[in-house]
């Protein structure tokens, strides 16, 4: 029986397209936001974006 703490096999090959869809996501944003200027819509998605990215990495063990 595995502990908890460790990861499930293939688990981490699983995530890695959430991973790279929520990264690139991220990008896009940023670059429109620098391109359009601050915006608090798009501020609060790019926030919520660092959330689930942070998450991710917490799940995966660090594996982005």
């Amino acid at each position: 029986m595995q502990s908890s703490s460790q990861p499930e096999p293939g688990r981490e090959e699983q995530q890695a397209p959430a991973v790279e869809h929520v990264a690139g996501a991220h990008h896009l944003l940023q670059t429109l936001q620098e391109k359009i200027g601050q915006h608090p819509e798009l501020a609060e998605a790019i926030t919520k974006l660092e959330v689930a990215l942070s998450i991710l990495t917490v799940k995966t063990g660090g594996m982005l």
